[in-house]
Protein backbone atom coordinates (compact mmCIF):
# COMPACT_ATOMS: atom_id res chain seq x y z
CA UNK A 1 0.00 0.00 0.00
CA UNK A 2 1.02 3.82 -0.92
CA UNK A 3 2.97 5.71 1.95
CA UNK A 4 1.43 9.41 2.20
CA UNK A 5 3.24 11.88 4.21
CA UNK A 6 1.04 14.85 5.09
CA UNK A 7 2.25 18.23 6.83
CA UNK A 8 0.51 20.19 9.36
CA UNK A 9 -2.07 17.18 10.61
CA UNK A 10 -3.29 18.07 14.28
CA UNK A 11 -6.02 20.19 13.01
CA UNK A 12 -8.14 21.18 10.01
CA UNK A 13 -7.41 19.96 6.48
CA UNK A 14 -4.63 18.23 6.96
CA UNK A 15 -6.34 16.05 9.77
CA UNK A 16 -8.81 15.87 7.64
CA UNK A 17 -6.39 14.61 4.85
CA UNK A 18 -5.01 12.26 8.10
CA UNK A 19 -8.15 10.52 8.44
CA UNK A 20 -9.45 10.22 5.10
CA UNK A 21 -6.03 8.22 3.89
CA UNK A 22 -6.33 5.95 7.34
CA UNK A 23 -9.72 5.34 6.48
CA UNK A 24 -8.76 3.92 2.29
CA UNK A 25 -5.92 1.68 4.19
CA UNK A 26 -2.81 3.92 3.09
CA UNK A 27 0.60 4.07 5.16
CA UNK A 28 0.36 7.26 7.07
CA UNK A 29 3.51 10.03 8.10
CA UNK A 30 2.11 12.64 9.98
CA UNK A 31 4.32 15.57 10.57
CA UNK A 32 3.63 18.77 12.81
CA UNK A 33 5.68 20.63 15.45
CA UNK A 34 3.92 19.39 18.47
CA UNK A 35 4.80 16.26 19.93
CA UNK A 36 1.96 15.37 22.37
CA UNK A 37 -0.83 16.38 19.78
CA UNK A 38 1.01 14.47 17.23
CA UNK A 39 1.43 11.03 19.38
CA UNK A 40 -2.77 11.81 20.65
CA UNK A 41 -3.25 11.68 17.12
CA UNK A 42 -1.45 9.08 15.95
CA UNK A 43 -3.14 7.04 18.70
CA UNK A 44 -6.18 8.12 17.62
CA UNK A 45 -6.19 7.23 14.00
CA UNK A 46 -5.02 3.60 15.34
CA UNK A 47 -2.28 1.98 16.82
CA UNK A 48 -1.52 -0.30 13.92
CA UNK A 49 1.99 0.18 12.24
CA UNK A 50 0.70 1.50 9.17
CA UNK A 51 1.10 5.33 11.01
CA UNK A 52 3.77 7.28 12.14
CA UNK A 53 4.78 10.43 12.48
CA UNK A 54 7.88 13.19 12.57
CA UNK A 55 7.62 15.81 15.32
CA UNK A 56 8.97 19.11 13.38
CA UNK A 57 8.36 23.00 12.78
CA UNK A 58 8.99 23.67 8.92
CA UNK A 59 9.59 27.01 10.18
CA UNK A 60 13.24 25.64 11.42
CA UNK A 61 15.36 25.67 8.00
CA UNK A 62 16.75 21.79 9.28
CA UNK A 63 13.20 20.45 9.30
CA UNK A 64 13.70 18.77 6.09
CA UNK A 65 16.24 17.46 7.20
CA UNK A 66 14.41 15.84 10.13
CA UNK A 67 11.98 14.41 7.96
CA UNK A 68 14.55 13.09 5.12
CA UNK A 69 16.89 11.18 7.79
CA UNK A 70 13.90 9.74 9.77
CA UNK A 71 12.86 8.24 6.25
CA UNK A 72 16.35 6.83 5.93
CA UNK A 73 15.80 5.05 9.28
CA UNK A 74 12.62 4.02 8.96
CA UNK A 75 13.42 2.77 5.00
CA UNK A 76 10.40 3.66 3.84
CA UNK A 77 9.52 5.73 0.66
CA UNK A 78 6.68 8.15 0.03
CA UNK A 79 4.30 7.97 -2.79
CA UNK A 80 2.14 11.03 -1.95
CA UNK A 81 3.29 14.11 -0.41
CA UNK A 82 0.62 17.09 0.97
CA UNK A 83 2.30 19.67 1.57
CA UNK A 84 -0.50 21.51 3.82
CA UNK A 85 0.97 23.28 6.91
CA UNK A 86 0.27 26.76 6.85
CA UNK A 87 -0.53 30.23 8.73
CA UNK A 88 -1.93 33.58 8.25
CA UNK A 89 -0.66 37.35 8.87
CA UNK A 90 -3.41 39.09 8.07
CA UNK A 91 -3.46 43.02 8.10
CA UNK A 92 -1.97 46.13 6.49
CA UNK A 93 1.22 45.70 5.30
CA UNK A 94 3.10 48.44 6.86
CA UNK A 95 1.40 47.00 10.31
CA UNK A 96 2.08 43.49 10.59
CA UNK A 97 4.83 41.71 12.08
CA UNK A 98 7.68 41.00 9.48
CA UNK A 99 9.15 37.97 11.45
CA UNK A 100 5.83 36.22 11.30
CA UNK A 101 6.05 36.79 7.73
CA UNK A 102 9.53 35.57 6.81
CA UNK A 103 8.34 32.66 8.85
CA UNK A 104 5.38 32.09 6.31
CA UNK A 105 7.88 32.65 3.72
CA UNK A 106 9.83 29.72 5.30
CA UNK A 107 6.60 27.44 5.68
CA UNK A 108 4.74 28.41 2.66
CA UNK A 109 7.47 28.36 0.50
CA UNK A 110 10.98 27.44 1.24
CA UNK A 111 10.00 24.37 3.17
CA UNK A 112 7.86 23.30 0.91
CA UNK A 113 10.26 23.81 -2.16
CA UNK A 114 13.00 21.39 0.03
CA UNK A 115 10.43 18.55 0.87
CA UNK A 116 9.18 18.31 -2.94
CA UNK A 117 13.10 18.41 -4.01
CA UNK A 118 13.75 15.79 -1.62
CA UNK A 119 10.79 13.44 -2.20
CA UNK A 120 10.16 13.85 -5.86
CA UNK A 121 13.65 12.49 -6.98
CA UNK A 122 12.74 8.84 -5.39
CA UNK A 123 9.37 9.46 -6.89
CA UNK A 124 10.63 10.07 -10.05
CA UNK A 125 12.94 6.46 -9.77
CA UNK A 126 9.69 5.23 -9.40
CA UNK A 127 8.01 6.14 -12.35
CA UNK A 128 5.18 7.29 -9.27
CA UNK A 129 3.84 9.53 -7.29
CA UNK A 130 1.91 12.23 -6.38
CA UNK A 131 2.91 15.84 -5.07
CA UNK A 132 -0.05 17.96 -3.60
CA UNK A 133 0.60 20.88 -2.44
CA UNK A 134 -2.12 23.48 -0.73
CA UNK A 135 -3.13 26.76 -2.44
CA UNK A 136 -6.28 29.05 -1.69
CA UNK A 137 -8.84 30.60 -3.83
CA UNK A 138 -6.20 33.72 -2.66
CA UNK A 139 -3.78 32.59 -5.09
CA UNK A 140 -5.53 33.81 -8.42
CA UNK A 141 -5.39 37.06 -7.24
CA UNK A 142 -3.60 40.02 -4.49
CA UNK A 143 -5.50 40.38 -1.43
CA UNK A 144 -5.28 44.02 0.46
CA UNK A 145 -4.46 43.43 3.97
CA UNK A 146 -3.64 39.91 3.04
CA UNK A 147 -0.60 40.64 0.29
CA UNK A 148 1.96 38.00 2.08
CA UNK A 149 -0.25 35.14 2.74
CA UNK A 150 -1.68 35.37 -1.00
CA UNK A 151 1.79 35.68 -2.42
CA UNK A 152 2.48 32.41 -1.19
CA UNK A 153 0.13 30.75 -2.41
CA UNK A 154 0.40 32.22 -5.84
CA UNK A 155 3.90 31.01 -5.51
CA UNK A 156 2.38 27.39 -4.38
CA UNK A 157 0.20 27.87 -7.93
CA UNK A 158 2.70 29.16 -10.19
CA UNK A 159 5.19 26.16 -8.65
CA UNK A 160 3.32 23.08 -9.15
CA UNK A 161 1.65 24.36 -12.58
CA UNK A 162 5.22 24.58 -13.78
CA UNK A 163 6.44 21.08 -11.95
CA UNK A 164 2.97 19.26 -13.52
CA UNK A 165 4.32 20.59 -17.23
CA UNK A 166 8.15 18.69 -15.63
CA UNK A 167 6.84 15.63 -14.86
CA UNK A 168 4.30 15.14 -17.84
CA UNK A 169 4.87 11.27 -18.75
CA UNK A 170 6.80 10.78 -15.91
CA UNK A 171 3.86 8.64 -13.80
CA UNK A 172 4.46 11.30 -11.51
CA UNK A 173 1.48 13.89 -10.73
CA UNK A 174 1.66 17.30 -9.33
CA UNK A 175 -1.58 19.19 -7.52
CA UNK A 176 -2.70 22.04 -6.64
CA UNK A 177 -5.70 22.52 -4.28
CA UNK A 178 -6.86 25.97 -3.64
CA UNK A 179 -9.82 25.53 -0.82
CA UNK A 180 -11.79 28.97 0.24
CA UNK A 181 -12.93 29.74 3.72
CA UNK A 182 -12.91 26.46 6.02
CA UNK A 183 -14.13 26.57 9.19
CA UNK A 184 -10.42 25.45 11.19
CA UNK A 185 -8.52 27.03 13.62
CA UNK A 186 -6.26 28.69 10.91
CA UNK A 187 -9.11 31.48 10.75
CA UNK A 188 -9.00 32.44 14.57
CA UNK A 189 -5.42 32.25 15.21
CA UNK A 190 -5.10 34.64 12.19
CA UNK A 191 -7.97 37.01 13.46
CA UNK A 192 -10.23 36.79 10.57
CA UNK A 193 -13.26 34.31 11.06
CA UNK A 194 -15.31 37.44 11.51
CA UNK A 195 -14.48 38.70 8.02
CA UNK A 196 -16.84 38.88 5.02
CA UNK A 197 -14.68 35.81 3.59
CA UNK A 198 -16.27 33.49 6.51
CA UNK A 199 -19.62 34.28 6.20
CA UNK A 200 -21.44 32.55 3.53
CA UNK A 201 -20.15 29.01 1.89
CA UNK A 202 -17.67 27.74 4.79
CA UNK A 203 -16.73 24.10 4.24
CA UNK A 204 -15.50 22.21 7.15
CA UNK A 205 -12.28 20.31 6.60
CA UNK A 206 -13.73 16.77 6.09
CA UNK A 207 -16.00 18.44 2.71
CA UNK A 208 -12.62 19.88 1.49
CA UNK A 209 -11.16 16.34 1.56
CA UNK A 210 -14.01 14.45 0.30
CA UNK A 211 -14.60 16.78 -2.72
CA UNK A 212 -10.83 16.08 -3.98
CA UNK A 213 -9.79 13.21 -2.99
CA UNK A 214 -11.20 10.94 -6.38
CA UNK A 215 -9.47 14.22 -7.92
CA UNK A 216 -5.81 14.27 -6.83
CA UNK A 217 -5.91 10.85 -7.42
CA UNK A 218 -6.44 11.35 -10.95
CA UNK A 219 -3.93 13.55 -11.13
CA UNK A 220 -5.76 16.73 -11.88
CA UNK A 221 -3.38 19.91 -12.01
CA UNK A 222 -6.05 22.45 -9.94
CA UNK A 223 -8.66 21.60 -7.64
CA UNK A 224 -10.95 24.06 -6.21
CA UNK A 225 -13.27 22.53 -3.33
CA UNK A 226 -17.11 23.47 -3.50
CA UNK A 227 -19.57 25.35 -6.40
CA UNK A 228 -18.94 28.86 -4.26
CA UNK A 229 -14.96 29.25 -4.39
CA UNK A 230 -15.13 27.92 -8.31
CA UNK A 231 -17.66 30.77 -8.71
CA UNK A 232 -15.37 33.41 -6.71
CA UNK A 233 -12.26 32.49 -8.53
CA UNK A 234 -14.17 32.61 -12.19
CA UNK A 235 -15.21 36.29 -11.02
CA UNK A 236 -11.52 37.04 -9.52
CA UNK A 237 -10.15 36.04 -13.33
CA UNK A 238 -12.99 38.03 -15.30
CA UNK A 239 -12.29 40.93 -12.94
CA UNK A 240 -8.20 40.51 -13.56
CA UNK A 241 -9.05 40.29 -17.68
CA UNK A 242 -11.27 43.00 -17.25
CA UNK A 243 -8.53 45.88 -15.13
Amino acid sequence: MDTVLITGTTSGIGEAFAKKFVSEGYNVILVSRNQEKLRLQAKELGTNKNIKYITCDLNNKNAVNIIEQSLKDWNVTVDILINNAGFNECGLFHETSINREMEMVQVHVLSLIKLTKVLLKEMLKNNYGYIVNIGSTGSFIASPSDAMYSATKSFILSFTNALAGELRGTGVKATTICPGATNTEFAIKAGIEKTKLFGVAVMKPNEVVDSVYDKLLRGKRVIIPGWYNKIIVLVLKYCLLAF
